[in-house]
């Protein structure tokens, strides 16, 4: 371990909390886990979704920053809809094997950072998902669960259930020109349960984010297993604005965002252009990756395990360069977990006005915004007002995931998802 990754690899972790504290969510336990990306093959951008029965696959892939070759293994373990752990037990979610040993690695070359890169295409044959719902891939070490490396969430579908939605402006003066309201219709005619109210749960993510999912929201109608959601107070998001990127594809190409950078034979340490207040700004439509992030790189070299690995000082100029009195500032991508912790949180630089984080980052492209939370906001509530700005207009991705409890009440079934855009309906 070379001493850029010794000065960075806690503030990469994606949790701050223990395994016991919270074992279902996306995290990142081990300090030499690297880039940990779980996605629909061939599509990085891709939220980790399979449908029940198909031949649909995920893609898993890691690296080890310690550079050796480890015994690392995966298991699932089936979720109920608020994540957590289903009483159900393997035998009644899973066929064949509980784990499976992960055979695919590479030892890194060319890269000034030392790694061995870790690769599987999932679900395996002799470990099959036969349970919709929602699931954790659990990876660990030795064949050891209790030495857990990374979790990262993904979602089984068997769709039986016709969903409408459509994105509205707020009725709410106050909230029209700054968030966005969502209106949902499910038809349950294939299920028929007998006490829809208590029986039928749905959920709603804006970018595929779980830190500001609006869980089991209750219909205002329901005849004919038709139940309606369009209570304008239920389901309403921030806008936020078009997110932030930044080209890290080459190191020694530096893109427009990248202030400095500095490069010795151990590792390559980049300093980005500080990213200014966006909260009083009109809003400016521009393609984005709405929190995404992708493992590329423009050099003639096979990203996974020749790709390099950089220090990453990003930068928030708060207004008039003065610390907010009363809000922590974090960074929100995927590649901090989608979430605030302490590993995500700014620290404030009195000397340049800044909240300055430094994260250790591989060649790819990332996208990402500041979010501020109250301190004295014991929920943690994550907001773009003070940052980004927010905006009715914004181009952002919502799905829909709806699920079924049977009358025996045992297991969320996920039997009914959709997705759409609210610039383009789609």
């Amino acid at each position: 371990m070379n001493r850029f990754q010794s000065l960075l690899l806690v503030p990469v972790l994606l949790a701050a909390w223990s395994v016991n504290a919270q074992p279902v969510s996306d995290m990142v336990v081990s300090p030499s886990i690297g880039s940990p990306q779980l996605y629909t093959v061939g599509n990085q951008m891709g939220y980790p979704i399979i449908r029940l029965n198909s031949t649909d696959q995920l893609e898993l892939q890691f690296d080890d920053l310690d550079g050796d070759v480890k015994n690392y293994s995966y298991t699932f373990q089936l979720c109920d809809e608020d994540w957590s752990p289903s009483s159900l037990s393997e035998f009644e979610y899973l066929k064949g094997f509980s784990q499976v040993r992960i055979e695919d690695y590479r030892n890194s070359s060319i890269a000034l950072v030392r790694y061995t890169h870790f690769h599987a295409t999932l679900p395996d044959p002799n470990c099959i998902p036969i349970h919709s719902g929602n699931f954790l891939l659990k990876v660990f070490l030795d064949g050891d669960t209790s030495k857990l490396a990374f979790t990262r969430r993904f979602l089984v579908t068997n769709s039986k259930i016709n969903i409408q939605s459509q994105f509205l402006q707020p009725l709410d003066y106050n909230l029209a020109q700054t968030h966005q309201h969502i209106v949902v219709k499910l038809n349950t005619l294939a299920i028929n349960p007998n006490n829809p109210l208590d029986q039928i749960k749905v959920d709603i993510l804006q970018n595929y984010r779980w830190d500001n999912v609006i869980r089991n929201i209750k219909p205002n109608f329901y005849i004919n297993n038709s139940l309606e959601y369009n209570n304008d107070n239920d389901v309403v998001f921030e806008g936020g604005s078009e997110w932030r990127g930044v080209d890290l594809q080459s190191f020694r190409f530096q893109t427009e965002r990248v202030q400095k950078a500095n490069y010795d034979k151990t590792g390559t340490d980049i300093i980005l252009k500080p990213d200014g207040d966006r909260s009083a700004l009109p809003y400016a439509y521009y393609g984005d990756l709405d929190g995404a992030f992708a493992i590329e790189t423009t050099e003639s070299i096979n990203v996974s395990y020749q790709g390099d690995y950089a220090s990453v000082l990003f930068g928030f100029a708060p207004k008039d360069k003065n610390a907010f009195p009363d809000k922590d500032v974090y960074l929100l991508s995927r590649f901090t977990g989608g979430v605030v912790t302490d590993s995500t949180k700014m620290v404030f630089n009195p000397d340049n006005g800044r909240y300055e984080r430094r994260f250790f980052l591989k060649m790819g492209y990332y996208s990402y915004s500041y979010v501020t939370v109250d301190k004295s906001d014991p929920d943690r509530k994550p907001s773009f007002a003070f940052t980004e700005g927010n905006h009715v207009e914004t181009q952002n991705d919502y799905m829909i995931l709806v699920y079924y409890r049977g009358s025996a009440g045992k297991g969320d079934e996920l039997v009914g998802i959709a997705r759409f855009n609210s610039k383009t309906g789609k």
